[in-house]
């Protein structure tokens, strides 16, 4: 039986300048849709997974062709609500070489940040789901949109589905204080926490020691440290962590490790090489490639490998979301890394 997959969150425009250029360099922007929950959801429709997804979209054009998009690309929106007056923007730069990549958000007052607690029957959405997934980025937006995902992990344990997040801080939207405040509540007692070392930091307040992400070399021995203080303090049963060694803004390593509390045993993944069409998404991707691998019941390290080779393909697709199959991403963990012409 295919497992059932939900997450929550909001959908954007996103208005990309074309190639390198600087954002207006040029009058033509390059309009798709993104979102850290709705990448994720793209994704496992993708690798096959019954992929739901809730949001707020406005009754208006722009709220239709987002869940137009959302249906092409496989993913089931029954309960995605209509109302509001906007859809919330972003305009995203691609960097090269030493200038890194910028996004600026035009979000205020979107049509999910108005969303009230209570509106969502989050037992009618969870029935017979074996996973709900939520980001740091949804009760950013709002004391109202946090309750709704307070009642959505509630609703999820409810329905015995397991419940991951992703840390996702933007400091667009609040200090670390007001994040700390939100969601060390939120965390306790997930089954899955992913971030990096920067997001534990700012969101749960625990440290990486000995890591300087700017100098484009990463160990993965001090995360073990982070993430067994993580896993202890907030009782989640794994946490897994991204390790972006960035050369440039064209040019990065990537890798990942994840922490089982339960055997207290720590994997580490393969590490890519990886010249960067794309970076937007790359950990969406990373989680909805852990959230596969696990409901198929797989092994920590072998979900963690599809996981890492999931997002090294989405570093190479341009847009938020990463339109790779299984077969795919499996062909890469296998080794088959060379690039070559399929035919």
């Amino acid at each position: 039986m295919t497992p059932k997959v939900v997450g929550f969150g909001e959908l954007m425009l996103r208005l990309s300048s074309p190639g390198f250029e600087r954002l207006l360099q040029s009058p033509i922007l390059h309009a798709t849709f993104g979102g850290g929950e709705a990448n994720v959801a793209v994704s496992l429709a993708h690798f096959g997974v019954d992929s739901h997804y809730v949001t707020r979209l406005p009754v208006n054009a722009l709220g239709d062709a987002a869940l137009r998009v959302l249906r092409a690309e496989g993913v089931r929106v029954d309960h995605v609500q209509r109302g509001g007056s906007r859809l919330g923007l972003y305009f995203a730069e691609a960097g090269a070489s030493q200038r890194p990549s910028t996004v600026l958000y035009d979000r205020a007052h979107s049509a999910i940040s108005e969303i009230q607690p209570g509106s969502v029957q989050w037992d009618d959405v969870l029935a017979g789901a074996a996973w709900f997934h939520w980001t740091g980025i949804t009760p950013a937006l709002g004391p109202a949109v946090a309750t709704c995902v307070r009642e959505a992990i509630d609703a999820a344990r409810r329905a015995g589905a397991k419940v991951s997040v992703d840390l996702n801080y933007r400091r667009a939207l609040w200090s670390e204080k007001q994040a700390q405040d939100v969601m060390r509540p939120l965390v306790t007692g997930a089954d899955l926490i992913v971030a990096n070392e920067e997001d534990l930091q700012t969101v749960l307040g625990v440290t990486v020691t000995g890591v300087d992400v700017r100098s484009g070399t990463l160990d993965p021995a001090p995360y073990r440290d982070a993430a067994e203080c993580v896993a202890r303090t907030f009782r989640v049963s794994r946490v897994a962590i991204t390790l972006r060694e960035s050369l440039s803004a064209s040019d990065n390593r990537w890798s990942g490790v994840l922490f089982d509390a339960a055997s207290g045993q720590m994997s580490q993944s393969q590490r890519y090489s990886i010249r960067v069409v794309d970076r937007i998404g790359a950990g969406d991707s990373f989680a909805a490639g852990l959230i596969f691998g696990l409901v198929q019941g797989w092994e920590a390290d072998a979900s963690l490998r599809f996981a890492v080779a999931a997002s090294a393909l989405k570093h190479t697709v341009p847009g938020d979301f990463n339109r790779v199959s299984v077969r795919e991403v499996q062909q890469l963990v296998d080794g088959d890394a060379s690039g070559r012409v399929q035919r």
